[in-house]
């Protein structure tokens, strides 16, 4: 990348869109700009409404724009969900140049040959993470640019999803009126922020808890190993204290973020707010002691059933523990609950950032700093922007003389190192 660059990232939830505008100067990233809006359309995670998820895009970036004075033209745009697979492979090719150096050429079509792998017609490559290169059978290569070498071989991890997920998620984004540089996995983005490299070493499972589902990473050896989706969030909680207070899921909603708690040990009696009740006209009122109540017993399940979930995958202990990020631990005593239930060390990951520093950004700000530091330099300026001089072009003509969606996802395919 140039010495001063601009990247944006998009992250796309159950309850919120973000887009999330990051400055590359020299090599240091910089948050210049956050866009949030509300999210329509999407339903654990999946989407399930195009023109309600189009419109909250639109949202989300017009307000992020707003507050750089730029105009966003691409995004890279975050992926998750159980659709998700990880299968290893291994590609080998012979060095091309004569006096047997390796390049970037050599790096890409080995990268190539790991591609080559079976796959069935309703899954597409989303991604390839090299773990390790070997030259001329000497391993834990990195980066083996500049090497000498006759025979190159790459270790590496597949990242596959469902092509109808892939292609209704760029589809949304188009229709949006902004590009789709490219396609991260979220697990990938956030580990790189939130992980340390002895974390990932030693083995460390991340947790992302979203409003409609939680994200498994398992992280071991310095590479990404095993993934699981669950289809709880932060919405269960929603929906305890709607039933629990008979009110609307609106109201339950704000009264969590301001009032909630997830030990009961912690609320305060005196800590009282009242209700608008379903079927009276009289509002009634409940203490944070009451609230609490309703939400412990639904905060331990949510622990309880991701613990069970990383045994299932066959991991029983991991020296590094439990990270945990998403917008749903901003409650307070979710770290002590999660302590408690998980019976490990546990921290929560919040970016190091002016204006972000809350668990909810952590994926966004991951792909900026992913994109960033492996995608290649060869590539324009991640997410391209212009002094909003002129006005916004529309999705019908942003989709005019330009190759097809599928066209530009399989370029940045062929690119990904």
């Amino acid at each position: 990348m140039s010495s001063n660059d601009i990247i944006v990232s998009l992250d796309i939830g159950t309850s919120k869109v973000r887009a999330i505008i990051g400055e590359v100067v020299n090599g240091a990233i910089n948050i210049i700009g956050v866009g949030s809006a509300d999210s329509e359309g999407i339903r654990k995670g999946a989407i399930v409404d195009i023109d309600q998820t189009v419109q909250s895009i639109r949202n989300a970036i017009d307000h992020a724009e707003r507050m750089v004075g730029i105009q966003i033209t691409e995004v890279y745009v975050g992926i998750s969900g159980s659709h998700i697979s990880l299968q290893t492979s291994h590609g080998v090719v012979a060095v091309s140049n004569e006096d047997r150096e390796i390049g970037d050429e050599d790096i890409e079509r080995v990268i190539q040959a790991a591609k080559v792998i079976p796959l069935a017609p309703e899954r597409e490559i989303i991604g390839v993470v090299p773990n390790q290169y070997l030259v001329d059978g000497l391993n834990e290569i990195h980066d083996p640019r500049s090497m000498i070498g006759v025979r190159l071989e790459v270790q590496a991890t597949i990242i596959t999803g469902a092509k109808t997920a892939i292609h209704n998620l760029l589809r949304v984004v188009e229709k949006s009126g902004v590009k789709v540089s490219g396609l991260i996995l979220m697990s990938l983005a956030a580990g790189h922020l939130s992980l340390s490299r002895d974390e990932k070493a030693v083995g460390t499972v991340l947790v992302d808890i979203g409003a409609g589902q939680t994200t498994i990473a398992i992280f071991e050896q310095n590479n990404l190993v095993a993934t699981s989706t669950l289809p709880i969030g932060g919405e269960y909680i929603t929906n305890d204290i709607s039933i629990g207070l008979r009110t609307q899921a609106d109201i339950a909603e704000k009264i969590k973020l301001k009032f909630g708690c997830a030990v009961i040990e912690d609320a305060a009696g005196d800590q009282v707010f009242k209700v608008n009740r379903i079927g009276s006209n009289v509002d009634k009122e409940f203490s944070q002691i009451d609230l609490a109540n309703i939400v412990e017993p639904r905060v331990q399940e949510i622990f309880h059933l991701i613990g069970l979930e990383v045994q299932r995958l066959g991991y029983m202990e991991l020296p590094g523990g439990y990270v945990l990020t998403g917008g749903t631990l901003s409650m307070p005593g979710m770290l002590s609950i999660a302590q408690a239930e998980l019976a490990t060390s546990v921290r929560i990951a919040v970016p190091d950032f002016i204006g972000v520093r809350d668990p909810s950004y952590t994926s966004g700000v991951g792909i900026i700093q992913y994109a960033c530091k492996y995608l290649r330099t060869t590539k324009q300026t991640a997410g391209s922007a212009k002094k909003s001089v002129t006005k916004k072009p529309t999705a019908a003509s942003s989709n005019e003389n330009k190759p097809s969606v599928m066209e530009r996802f399989k370029n940045w395919l062929s690119e990904f190192i």
